[in-house]
């Protein structure tokens, strides 16, 4: 579960000086606008620096932590622009040659995302992640380059533009492909592939990332993710190394219309999602019939640890968000471990003909 800031204040964090904690505190008061919810959080940042200071670190920890931040920052700050634009991340094999089969459907991969007003995130690099961003036009692409001690060229789509971002960090960047993406599609390829496959399978699993849908595209005939899953449902699932609901956080399609088709469903309803205090808040495009609701409480009762479902309307402690305090919640009491069956739980909400003015 997220921290919120009233957990941030009830932590002590102490710096030496008699004076300091006081100059903090009117630095803080000096920059951060006075209507900013983020008070707390930037005062903690600040005290970060300090006892990273006071400490001394060595050289090389002072410059990750520099980096770091420095990267962080400039991220943000480039990609205000795409915020209220939904992301689809796109991995795949760099070295997929411009003549191979998968070449041509990660290019139809890319036009389709961008004909339902779908950003695509690469790794900017070939392979795969230039076709994807090819067929999806410089408009609707994102390329989160690595900068690596040999020469290094992003793929001729954002090449050179402002919607290439650069990092010296993989862990940072490797935190944007997943805090951007409202969606992850993943085609074959090779180790780090299957690194951010099961890291994202993991996060999300975990709840350390948001529930989102991850799909994983081959061409037809092919048996690259058809021989993983084997592998997960016979040596993972069926030993329970992982719950057998888990399997459904993924979704095999052949087609770059089927893979669209998954993300578009399911956003048909499901809007996001977020913790407030311990209640798990989901937000809706529509309201849920009566009978939905019920049916909810019959079939998902294990996903809550007390209660059962409620539909309300937008809370006060939600209006941080106001563009959004017009969508209705169901909200319950999540246990923060069923995440499998959370997605079965989205499905349902989807269905049109669980919905309260009936329009599909």
């Amino acid at each position: 579960m997220p921290f919120e800031a009233d957990e941030i204040l009830s932590r002590h964090f102490q710096t030496s000086g008699p004076d300091l904690a006081t100059r903090i505190d009117e630095l803080t008061a000096m920059v951060v606008p006075e209507t900013s919810q983020n008070t707390a959080l930037y005062r903690e940042m600040l005290l970060t620096v300090v006892r990273m200071a006071q400490a001394d670190r060595s050289r090389w920890d002072a410059k990750i932590l520099l980096q770091t931040m420095r990267e962080m920052e400039h991220a943000f700050a480039r990609l205000e622009q795409f915020k209220r634009r939904r992301k689809v991340t796109v991995f795949g094999s760099a070295r997929t040659p411009i003549e191979h089969p998968l070449y041509a459907l990660a290019r139809k991969l890319g036009e389709t995302l961008a004909r339902y007003d779908l950003m695509v995130i690469t790794g900017a690099g070939g392979g795969i992640m230039a076709a994807a961003h090819e067929g999806a036009g410089l408009d609707n692409s994102l390329g989160l380059n690595i900068t690596l001690p040999f020469e290094q060229h992003a793929n001729a789509t954002v090449d050179g533009t402002d919607n290439l971002l650069s990092f010296h960090f993989f862990f940072v960047r490797k935190l944007f492909f997943v805090k951007e993406a409202d969606a992850l599609i993943l085609c074959p390829g090779g180790f780090g592939t299957l690194d951010e496959a099961l890291e994202v399978l993991t996060l999300i699993q975990t709840g350390k990332s948001p529930l989102v849908p991850v799909v994983l595209l081959d061409e037809p005939g092919g048996t690259y993710w058809t021989a993983l899953l084997e592998f997960m449902q016979q040596e993972l699932s069926d030993n329970r190394y992982i719950l057998p609901s888990d399997m459904h956080l993924m979704r095999l399609v052949y087609t770059a219309e089927d893979a669209v088709k998954e993300i578009d469903h399911f956003y048909r309803n499901y809007h996001s999602a977020r913790w407030i205090k311990d209640r798990y808040v989901v937000r809706m495009n529509h309201a849920l019939t009566e009978t939905a609701l019920a049916r909810l409480n019959e079939q998902f009762t294990d996903l809550c640890l007390s209660g059962g479902f409620v539909q309300q309307p937008c809370c006060e402690l939600e209006l941080d968000e106001p563009e959004l305090q017009r969508l209705p919640r169901l909200t319950f009491v999540f246990n923060g471990r069923d995440h499998g069956r959370l997605r079965e739980l989205i499905d349902l909400i989807n269905d049109p003909q669980n919905w309260a003015n009936g329009l599909s």
